[in-house]
């Protein structure tokens, strides 16, 4: 006798998520609506700049290493502005969860919002969930190959604009649309686009739920920021149980509230049934409220038998209580004001003028015929305004030092020019007598000849070794 074949996967069981209208459902399409919109817009937003900047208000400029966000406009020097708004992001997340469960897959996760509509354009094209299920059980025909060709047609046209919206955020949004209309797109943002399509294509139109079940990391430690006072979904045991048929007329005595319907369960996205309590799977998404309030409407019974509540609520009996003055929420408040008042202090003061000196290595100096002592050093000076700045360089706490520049031409401690928007690179020798120390501590400051702005940094004049 054969030994039976072990199955270390199961096959993905299709989840025909039935339409359902109320104050939730009303929520997700208002949060869908609003997010597509600032996605598909943002690049179109115009923000001038002046000089030779772009006037696209945002943008990730690869080819000139910049990021332009309205008035702010960040380069690589400073990308640890990246790593604020990347730890500010998470933070965000870990406080919003404490407070209200995952309210972020159930309204905003871009996976939510996208599946969302596929699900709507094949519920408009296909029907609602008995006939999207009776269609797909049924032998093809005519009518099924119209409807699936028609349903993937437009689903790879929202990949397409997925896709292309995303390059736009990534160069000139007017000038690549006409490239596209005039097919003249460059081969790696067509490729972009292609491969962005067919991921939304296949995130949305396929894998939906198995994506926050199996890949997305947040289901999987989620518990470790929810306490007892953490909103989420739950069924009221105490009032539902124990459940079973109800018809119209007979009496509720001994009986629990919840009718046994399935309304909640063929309703959720992610097919759980939310009765067998808090589940990994669960996206907070509301719609199996909005589901079983229809049906205690239909039955005359008192709403909230699914809500949102808090494990403290429901062992004692009452209203649920965010009770913002907790612990964990204070630790996050706390870590966002930081990071925030930093990274805000940081806009605030950051200068358009950047000193880099770094002193030659080898040699570390020179000694001349007149027994005076030259340093080498390399220089750069970085220009972040819009046009073309003249600089003035002088060396502080060295006596009569005499300051040249390497140049391919006559070129000025006096007059360093630096274009708009770049960085300026300069030989520079210091020559001064022998010093008492063998290493003394120098400054060279930058001067701005426009604004008078000023640059400082601290290096050595090295005598001898």
């Amino acid at each position: 006798m054969s030994e039976p074949e072990i199955q270390l996967f199961a096959k993905q069981q299709k989840i025909y998520p039935r339409r359902v209208w109320g104050v939730y459902r009303r929520v997700k399409w208002l949060a869908m609506i609003l997010l597509l919109s600032i996605y598909y817009l943002s690049p179109w937003i115009r923000w001038e700049r002046g000089g030779n900047a772009p006037s696209q208000a945002i943008l990730i400029d690869l080819e000139h290493t910049r990021g332009y966000f309205f008035g702010i406009e960040i380069w690589p020097q400073e990308v640890y502005y990246i790593t604020g708004l990347l730890v500010l992001s998470a933070v965000a997340l870990f406080f919003v969860t404490a407070l209200f469960g995952r309210v972020w897959c159930g309204y905003a996760c871009p996976q939510t919002v996208w599946t969302d509509l596929f699900v709507w354009v094949e519920r408009i094209v296909q029907g609602d969930r008995n006939a999207r299920k009776k269609l797909d059980e049924s032998p093809w025909s005519l009518e099924k190959i119209y409807k699936k060709t028609v349903t993937h047609l437009i689903w790879l046209f929202i990949g397409v604009c997925t896709g292309g919206a995303w390059v736009f955020y990534f160069n000139d949004a007017p000038t690549l649309m006409e490239q596209i209309i005039h097919a003249e797109v460059p081969l790696p943002v067509m490729t972009w686009i292609i491969g962005l399509a067919f991921s939304t294509y296949l995130m949305a139109g396929f894998a939906r739920e198995q994506v926050c079940t199996y890949m997305c990391p947040y289901s999987r430690f989620q518990s470790a920021m929810f306490d007892k006072d953490t909103l989420i979904i739950a069924y009221d045991e105490k009032r539902g149980e124990p459940r079973g048929k109800h018809k119209a007329g007979d009496s509720w005595e001994n009986k629990g509230h919840c009718i046994d319907c399935d309304s909640c369960v063929v309703v959720c996205p992610m097919g759980i049934d939310i009765r067998e309590g808090l589940q990994m799977e669960c996206i907070a998404c509301g719609l199996c409220v909005d589901a079983c309030n229809n049906v205690m409407d239909k039955i005359g019974l008192p709403r909230g038998l699914i809500r949102y509540n808090t494990e403290h609520a429901r062992e004692h009996g009452t209203k649920p209580d965010l009770r913002l003055l907790r612990p964990r929420n204070l630790w996050y408040a706390g870590i966002i004001s930081l990071v925030s008042g930093f990274m805000l202090y940081s806009l605030l003061t950051r200068s358009p003028l950047e000193l880099t000196v770094l002193h030659d290595r080898n040699p570390v100096f020179v000694q001349l015929a007149d027994g005076h002592i030259r340093n080498g050093y390399t220089i750069s000076i970085l220009n972040k305004n819009h046009a073309e700045h003249v600089y003035r360089l002088q060396v502080k706490h060295l006596d009569n030092a005499h300051i040249r520049i390497e140049a391919s031409h006559e070129t000025s401690p006096d007059s360093l020019p630096v274009f708009a928007d770049s960085v300026g690179h300069f030989r520079v020798f210091v020559t001064a007598s022998k010093q008492a120390e063998e290493r003394k501590e120098i400054e060279f400051e930058i001067t701005d000849l426009k604004d008078q702005l000023k640059e400082e940094k601290t290096s050595i004049f090295v005598s001898e070794n």
